[in-house]
């Protein structure tokens, strides 16, 4: 351990974390019950140890740097460390205890959300989990969930939203599929080729089209609304579809359809509501698969 390295004050680092994820220094304050002045300066004495500016200050409020957004990662995991010790050194004498509910995507819920949970058997072993497989937003407005996974960030100003980072989407087809169509050598070759798309496929042909892939809406010859049938199809070698690659690349008997086409990105955001601040079961989760995701994200 590098302790000369270690100089700068954990009060400092907390306000920064709680600007960038507040949005603001007077934001920052009210959670962290302090005063906008005390932000202002501690943020600055953060920037004057490590040497580095961190945020940009202007009228429309704070803006992080390129040096603020190099640093953010690795501050967020202090934060979810410093979380995790305060939590497990009070459980030592009161047990958390109670259900989260968290809500993702079925697809999501079931290819990647059963491995991000397993720490918690640990980390929280009194602690339920209800998983709701759903897209709908209004889970978490409505209080029917705790914590939800999207892939855009949500407009309501009552929840607390945290991009963890973006995944990789290609598309990918049965070997048996591509071995009985043959492999494309051109992506305006794939427009050719059957599809499996979601309820409503028009709202994927539009970036198809944008990469050179006209299909038509008739070759779309499978739809789901639901993720996990979707995949299922694919898998049965019913046609081509876009699916993440951390899905895909890890699924025998499915390859890419344009092994060199470019990937597509889609965001990962975590999101919550304001029970974040007071309910530590929640607290507990949210970091868990924070923590989850972001490695997920680095190794995809």
């Amino acid at each position: 351990m590098n302790w000369d390295a270690i100089s700068f004050d954990w009060n400092q680092v907390r306000a920064f974390l709680a600007t960038v994820e507040e949005g603001s220094f007077s934001g920052a304050a009210r959670v962290l019950k302090t005063t906008q002045p005390t932000i202002g300066r501690q943020i600055t004495e953060l920037e004057a140890r490590l040497g580095v500016t961190l945020v940009e200050r202007s009228v429309r409020g704070p803006k992080l740097t390129e040096s603020g957004r190099d640093l953010l990662s690795h501050v967020q995991a202090m934060g979810e460390a410093a979380t995790l010790i305060s939590i497990m050194a009070e459980g030592k004498s009161q047990e958390v205890t109670g259900v989260v509910t968290v809500t993702a995507t079925d697809l999501f819920s079931a290819s990647m959300l059963p491995g991000l949970l397993v720490p918690l058997r640990e980390a929280g072993p009194g602690i339920r989990v209800r998983v709701v497989a759903s897209s709908d937003i209004q889970n978490l407005t409505q209080r029917e969930a705790d914590i939800a996974v999207r892939h855009a960030r949500p407009e309501q100003p009552d929840l607390i939203a945290r991009h963890v980072g973006d995944f990789r989407a290609n598309l990918y087809a049965a070997t048996s599929y591509l071995d009985r169509m043959g492999r494309p050598k051109a992506p305006r070759d794939v427009a050719t080729y059957d599809f499996v798309g979601n309820a409503d496929p028009e709202r994927l042909m539009a970036p198809l089209h944008n990469m050179g892939i006209p299909v038509h809406a008739d070759r779309f010859v499978m739809s789901s609304e639901s993720g996990v049938v979707a995949w299922e199809l694919v898998k049965m070698g019913f046609g081509v579809s876009m699916q993440p690659e951390v899905l895909g690349d890890n699924e025998p008997g499915i390859e890419k359809v344009l092994p060199e086409f470019p990937s597509l990105e889609f965001p990962i955001w975590l999101v919550t509501h304001r029970e974040l601040q007071t309910s530590r079961r929640i607290r507990i989760v949210f970091d868990l698969l924070a923590r989850g995701l972001s490695d997920a994200v680095r190794n995809a």
